[in-house]
């Protein structure tokens, strides 16, 4: 007998399509949150590393006032039910390689599910028991916070529309030297993420070409370094870029100093795999290797010449 199809599992939903992250990247984090709490929930995702934990956050907070709106349901009784992440379409681009090739990027996309629903009334009892034991009661300090999140979001809305209706009131004045300096840190945000993108691609594909490769177990080893090295070096760029955007200093220069240990392990690894290779899949397992890594190279100079940028604005 077949189980309970996806689109009827019950409980309210919330979606978000064609983010731009593997649907592995955002399954890894789904997996901490299932089945907890909305107020658990909601701090694991605050304090997580992984850049898909913002978005997905965002679905769960949609989630919750569908509930609330929708179903009369109160935030502080309900839990993720279910989440997943479905595999969205691939953007399939080309980076020119030597001797007139080309080499395939492919920038993936997933659809983001987050499912909650109301604890039943013997569950309830025994998390208020617990709380009121321990003197607090989080779910509604997590109700709270995400009330002050929406309200927050609807003033600052409220103050950019005011503003741009005040702009259109007056003749365009010169960009400040203030304005300007903020233009150029946006710029060089760009950059990181679109450099920790085409990292982020790499990865990938050097994964998908060490499974389909018949190579040793050295040349394996040193490729499967690469692979996981500028994975985690892309993670850090973009981890930089956020922090910048959120104007975070500090941890987006701690970012970059990660990014750029981790794009200088992803070199080690490559010289070695080079090394070490004998044949010619090798030597071609390995050239793509040495691509990965230089492009782990420049996502971490990205995210160090961005924060420098930010260190000059300010």
């Amino acid at each position: 007998m077949a189980g309970t199809k996806t689109n009827e599992r019950p409980g309210t939903r919330a979606q978000v399509k064609f983010v731009r992250t593997s649907a592995y990247k955002a399954r890894e984090v789904l997996d901490l949150i299932r089945g907890k709490s909305y107020a658990e929930a909601s701090e694991i995702l605050a304090f997580s590393e992984r850049g898909v934990s913002h978005e997905i956050a965002k679905v769960l907070d949609s989630a919750v006032a569908n509930a609330e709106h929708n179903d009369g349901q109160l935030a502080e009784e309900l839990f993720v039910s279910s989440c997943f992440a479905d595999e969205g379409p691939t953007l399939k681009r080309w980076r020119p390689r030597a001797r007139g090739r080309a080499t395939r990027i492919r920038k993936r996309t997933c659809h983001i599910t987050v499912i909650v629903d109301r604890y039943d009334e013997e569950t309830l009892e025994a998390l208020r028991e617990r709380e009121a034991s321990k003197g607090r009661s989080t779910t509604t300090n997590a109700a709270e916070a995400r009330r002050r999140r929406v309200q927050q979001s609807r003033e600052r809305a409220a103050a950019r529309e005011a503003e741009h209706d005040h702009d259109h009131d007056h003749v365009e004045e010169e960009p400040s030297v203030e304005d300007q300096a903020a233009e150029i840190v946006a710029a060089t945000v760009d950059a990181v993420e679109e450099a920790a993108d085409a990292a982020d691609d790499a990865a990938d594909d050097l994964e998908d070409a060490l499974d389909d490769a018949d190579v040793s177990e050295a040349i394996a080893d040193a490729v499967g370094e690469v692979e996981d090295a500028v994975d985690d070096a892309a993670d850090e760029a973009e981890d930089a870029a956020e922090a910048l955007a959120e104007g975070d200093l500090d941890e987006a220069r701690e970012a970059a100093g990660k990014a750029a240990a981790e794009a200088a392990e992803a070199r080690r690894a490559a010289d070695e795999a080079m090394a070490s290779a004998g044949t010619d899949e090798e030597k071609e397992l390995a050239a793509q290797a040495d691509e990965a890594a230089t492009l782990a190279e420049e996502a971490a100079a990205a995210a160090q010449a961005a924060v420098d940028a930010a260190e000059e604005k300010d």
